[in-house]
């Protein structure tokens, strides 16, 4: 990316003040090696989304950003509707409230260590992935509705998990707006046997070990301590998240031309968020984070039911459930004055600092926990949110490593086969459905995730807490 664009305003953020159309300035939050890594496209994303209407303060990427579909993936915008402000489905993305979860075990790495093999083949039995994988879970039209509804609220209600879980779930566990009748009913029919199931890509289940503690009263409060596992689940809403994507697209492309929208991407297709597609997009919406919320809960379980079979004193109580990929109304503090905003966080993390109302009480002294996932041979990490953010970035950080080549350029470089063999020389087991998915889905193709985290962390937008690394990975 050319540097010579942007007003360095500190070593991790770079400024585009408004030109040509732009309503808003444009502001990076990356080290300059991480900024020069980003292809071109996330610039031109970045400054296309500061063009549309109701857009307030700037148009944001996080460290791990890079190109995506409208907005770049990493890419944070907030609207006022009292400003014409509209939603995106582009800059809310088509996995809809993909998210990870993390996990206590009480159980310490040489405990995992020993019995490695045997718990990485009854996870990867257990655990459904894949491409059209499917699980036992099978929703009738009715179950289906309270499901988009309910979230990991309706999980537990119905035995999958405890109602300790649901206090440390973003929501606590139920989005509320839901209307699951505004969803296709395509949309539904490729969700009626997906429950409970990691799909492919960049999903995963992973054992890992907290290496290393760089927050202790963090730490503490969060019941981690070095040598430790914890359990982490990436997924999100499957296909029905990524049909209500692809209908309403469509429709807000439609809505854009007849709102007198002038876009400068056909890409970010939008509608005012006071219109019947708005409404209409926010409702499907909600019922797409909440079954998000819903499958990690229902996961959550099967992991339970797993880890009881090899580890029967395995505590396995939630540590924290965050998503990325959503549009959440939110108070913010602009110019002096607190607004109710749309905040589209695309790629990114909700990052709430110390005291935030919405927080759990037991969570409040040290913010939420933002969680990092790594790319199976690298590390994860678990940050928390910090009171900066709230002014650098409507309260927001990154979401993981971010891609620094596309699929098909990985599957040029990588056999499956050989990075399964590779990471199994530094101790680190695989298991997937397909190799194919492997070697898309290979560390190289990634950028350096710690690297991602320490730009995040010097540039206020949330705070380093641990380090883990990777045991055993169930991938998709």
């Amino acid at each position: 990316m050319d540097l010579h664009r942007f007003d360095r305003l500190s070593e991790t953020e770079w400024r585009v003040d408004a030109f040509d159309g732009m309503r808003v300035p444009g502001v990076i939050f990356a080290t300059e090696e991480l900024i020069r890594q980003m292809d071109q496209k996330v610039f031109d994303q970045l400054i296309n989304v500061a063009c549309l209407p109701g857009i307030v303060q700037g148009s944001y990427a996080m460290p791990d950003a890079h190109w995506g579909y409208g907005f770049p993936i990493g890419g944070v915008a907030a609207f006022d509707p009292d400003l014409g402000g509209v939603v995106s489905a582009g800059g809310v993305g088509f996995d809809i409230s993909c998210g990870v979860r993390s996990l206590r075990t009480g159980l310490r790495a040489e405990d995992v260590q020993a019995m490695k093999t045997r718990l990485a083949n009854v996870l990867f039995r257990r655990i459904p992935a894949g491409v059209g994988s499917t699980g036992r879970v099978h929703l009738d039209t009715y179950d289906l509705d309270a499901m988009l509804c309910g979230g990991a609220q309706w999980a537990v209600e119905r035995g999958y998990g405890v109602k300790q879980d649901l206090e440390r779930i973003e929501e606590r566990g139920c989005m509320k707006g839901a209307k699951p009748m505004v969803v296709s009913d395509h949309a539904k029919n490729r969700q009626r046997d997906e429950m409970g199931t990691l799909g492919s890509g960049n999903h995963y289940l992973e054992v890992q070990s907290v290496v290393k503690v760089f927050d202790a009263e963090a730490a503490s409060v969060l019941g981690i301590q070095e040598g430790e596992v914890v359990i982490s689940i990436h997924c999100g809403s499957r296909g029905l998240g990524h049909q209500i994507g692809t209908d309403f697209l469509k429709d807000m492309a439609i809505a854009a031309v007849d709102s007198g929208i002038d876009l400068p991407d056909r890409e970010l297709a939008c509608a005012p968020i006071h219109s019947e597609i708005g409404e209409r997009y926010l409702g499907a919406m909600r019922g797409a984070i909440n079954c998000a919320l819903a499958n990690r809960q229902i996961l959550t379980h099967l992991l339970r039911q797993a880890m009881e079979e090899v580890f029967p004193n395995a505590e396995l109580t939630l540590i924290y459930d965050v998503s990325h990929n959503t549009c959440k109304v939110e108070e913010h503090g602009v110019d002096g004055r607190s607004m109710r905003l749309y905040v589209h966080r695309k790629g990114a993390t909700r990052a709430f600092g110390p005291g935030h109302p919405d927080l759990p009480e037991a969570l409040r002294t040290i913010g939420q926990p933002v969680l990092i996932g790594g790319t199976m041979g690298t590390a994860s990490y678990i940050l928390v949110g910090t009171k900066e953010s709230e002014q650098h970035s409507f309260s927001s950080s990154c979401h993981g490593a971010g891609r620094q080549m596309s699929r098909h350029q990985a599957l040029k470089n990588w056999q499956g086969r050989q990075v399964v063999d590779d990471l199994g020389k530094r101790g680190i087991l695989v298991r997937s459905p397909s190799y194919r998915g492997v070697a898309e889905e290979a560390p190289g193709a990634y950028k350096d995730v710690s690297a991602v985290v320490e730009a995040a962390d010097r540039a206020g937008l949330s705070r380093k807490v641990a380090r883990l690394e990777p045991v055993i990975t169930i991938k998709g």
